[in-house]
């Protein structure tokens, strides 16, 4: 069995609702299991992993994995918002599952609003991690295409092409598909947010 896995969606593709019910099964097995999140994250709480669906689990909110080391009773560590972390905290979780047998699964973004692979994802990749591709829909109204890509949006509702690849937040962001992206990205000054 694979002892690193990555899965991945856009945002409302329930990643973070997937690793809590997987943490909520894993402990009704008997399992021992770790959550972690990057401190970076400061949406909900230091002290959790919350679903936009209401369910929440406890984590800890580290800055990075350097210094992390699990417990040695611990089997399962699962890790939230991964695309926040360094490819070096990647490399940290290779060695927890190459070294120590730990199961390790991540949960986060593949890809920014700019169809920028966020580095610790493309680590991920790279080190062999299994994937598992989380699906949604487009959420532009109408449309029943799968979400590949994200658009984000400034105040005015134009859409943000350049800047800092992390953000925090998802009221100015849209999950939608290639075409949909491609049609509002590549539009010169779009604004409207497709019935948002």
């Amino acid at each position: 069995m694979a002892k690193l896995h990555f899965h991945y969606g856009v945002m409302s593709s329930s990643k973070s609702a997937k690793l809590i019910i997987h943490a909520y099964n894993f402990q009704q097995t008997g399992n021992t299991v770790e959550v972690l999140k990057p401190a970076y994250d400061t949406r909900f709480s230091d002290e959790t992993v919350k679903s936009r669906i209401g369910i929440e689990t406890p984590a800890q909110a580290l800055p990075n994995l350097t210094q992390y080391i699990p417990k040695p009773e611990t089997q399962i560590i699962l890790v939230d918002e991964v695309q926040f972390f360094a490819p070096a905290d990647i490399d940290k979780l290779v060695q927890i599952a190459d070294n120590q047998g730990k199961l390790v699964m991540c949960y986060g973004l593949m890809v920014d609003s700019n169809e920028k692979i966020f580095p610790a994802s493309q680590r991920l990749v790279e080190v062999g991690a299994k994937l598992h591709r989380m699906e949604s829909t487009c959420q532009i109204n109408g449309c029943l295409n799968i979400a590949t890509h994200h658009l984000r949006f400034a105040p005015d509702g134009t859409v943000i092409r350049a800047g800092d690849q992390f953000a925090l937040g998802d009221s100015n962001y849209k999950s939608v598909c290639r075409q949909h992206f491609n049609q509002i990205y590549n539009t010169v000054n779009p604004k409207g947010k497709g019935g948002r």
